[in-house]
């Protein structure tokens, strides 16, 4: 099998198609309907690569909208049958198929409580668009491979666009114009350097803070899932309270940044990981111990972005390179159906 020639390469690909066929029009027409009638706090409601997505927006919402923000546990409504009180509250629920039974039983129990529920889905008559309140198609088209790679990149850009129109940041949405170009040449960019030091790994820690910690979470997850060795997401503040005692000679770690207040810490564990023999990989964080992967300037919320989508080339070419097929993972399927 040549890395070319699987449907995760094929669909890791058209991210920047899928993201430039976005509704960038919805998205401000429910911004401007959430200024008109503020929620006093926002929930996520995710599994696995959406709940990821719904992490770049915690700490997105949270500061820039300075709205209180939290993930919902699906299994609090689908095996306890229970829910708090949802009075005020604007719950995004974010889902490729829009058709998982623990998502609809806790968005379900959200409305009957007092939500609003915005829907970010993929196939636009699912259960779940049906079941919402507002519709934000993420256009990423059909994903037949099961590690997602474009439903992913159009999860965090849909939320992007959203926060953008909501907190009138005329910044970010011109950056968001400009996100399908930097998209297909963040995928373009060459990170095969990291092959010698995980294609016989067993460990990997994904270090990040802030807006990249969700696509850390997202990076450890498609490690597992395509890679088949156990990897890791941890915060820069996070790591050094206890999980940095595993890091010794070595250890692959990689670490993510963006241009904010928080890549100064997470370049200076680059230093102290490298102290200690690790074999450091880092993008986003400038001049560092360690091998370099390329990454392009970019606005600081939209980098993460463009280093996930370079990223899902690498894991591809990385997961062919241990023997595995990247679009069958063993055990799992597209649609996971928990209760």
């Amino acid at each position: 099998m040549q890395p070319e020639t699987t449907l995760m390469f094929a669909e890791g690909a058209e991210a920047g198609a899928a993201v430039a066929r976005q509704d960038a029009g919805a998205a401000a027409a429910l911004a401007a309907r959430l200024r008109a009638d503020p929620p006093r706090v926002v929930v996520t409601l995710g599994r696995g690569s959406s709940d990821n997505a719904a992490t770049v927006a915690r700490y997105l919402i949270e500061t820039h909208l300075r709205l209180l923000t939290s993930s919902v546990s699906p299994s609090a409504a689908s095996v306890y049958d229970s829910a708090p009180d949802y009075g005020g509250a604007l719950m995004l629920a974010i889902s490729q198929s829009g058709k998982s039974p623990d998502l609809l039983a806790a968005a379900e129990a959200a409305k009957a409580r007092g939500a609003r529920l915005v829907a970010l889905v993929n196939v636009a008559d699912s259960p779940l668009a049906a079941l919402a309140d507002s519709v934000l198609p993420l256009c990423a088209g059909p994903e037949r491979s099961v590690a997602a790679t474009k439903s992913f990149v159009a999860s965090v850009a849909g939320l992007l666009r959203l926060i953008a129109a909501w907190g009138e940041d005329a910044e970010l949405q011109t950056a968001l114009d400009t996100l399908p170009e930097l998209l297909d040449r963040a995928w373009a960019l060459d990170w095969s350097a990291a092959l010698p030091a995980l294609r016989d790994a067993t460990n990997l820690y994904v270090i990040a803070r802030g807006p990249a910690l969700g696509i850390a979470q997202e990076v450890a997850l498609k490690i597992k899932e395509t890679c088949g060795f156990h990897a890791e997401a941890f915060s820069a503040a996070e790591v050094r309270h206890g999980p940095m005692a595993l890091v010794g000679d070595g250890f692959p770690v990689l670490l993510l940044g963006q241009d904010d207040e928080a890549q100064e810490s997470v370049a200076e564990l680059a230093a102290e990981f490298a102290g200690r023999g690790a074999a450091v990989l880092h993008a986003g964080i400038g001049d560092a111990p360690g091998i370099r992967l390329p990454a392009l300037a970019a606005h600081p919320v939209v980098q993460p972005l463009l280093l996930v989508e370079s990223f899902y080339r690498l894991a591809n070419a990385l997961a062919v390179a241990r023997g595995r097929d990247p679009d069958r993972p063993p055990h799992l399927r597209k649609v996971t159906e928990t209760l």
